[in-house]
Formats: structure tokens, sequence, C-alpha cells
């Protein structure tokens, strides 16, 4: 969807900081950009699990939530991860 939507929010964007162009468009391209959906910007996509799509407990380098990411490490999915013996 971010991608979808990206030239409108660009769009959007380079006209509420324009500052040449009047205020009142300025203002309306501020209420059209708010009044989209979450889902359509790029900061929600950050630090997302690929296979559930949970935003918390995120390891950054594979990805992939703290649950997801120890099915896979046990079940031999992720290549160089191994279970810790101490």
């Amino acid at each position: 969807m971010v991608e979808q939507n990206e030239i409108t929010s660009r769009a959007l964007k380079f006209i509420a900081r324009n500052v040449a162009l009047p205020q009142r468009v300025r203002l309306e391209a501020q209420i059209q950009l708010s009044t989209m959906p979450n889902y359509t910007r790029t900061n929600q996509l950050n630090s997302r699990c690929v296979d559930s799509g949970r935003g918390k407990g995120v390891l950054r380098d594979f990805r992939l939530c703290r649950y997801q990411f120890r099915e896979q490490a046990l079940s031999g999915l992720l290549t160089g991860v191994k279970k810790g013996v101490w």
C-alpha cells in the first residue's frame, strides 16, 4: 500500500511545505495527508516482522519477531543460528 500511495503522499507533502502557495491550499493538503490510512505511511513499516507483521520484539538482523525467530531457529530454517548451551 505504501508503494501505491507514494506519489500521492509525496505530492501532498510538497504542497503542504511549499511556502509560495496560499495558506488554504497548504492546509487542505495537510488535512488530506492526515486522513490517509496508517498503513500507507513508510514509518509504519519499520521494525515489522516479515512473517507475522508484529511490531514489537523484532530482531533487526533477521526482521523477525522473537517468537518467529525462535520457531525458525529451532526448526533449522535460519542458517548460522543454533541453540546456545551454557
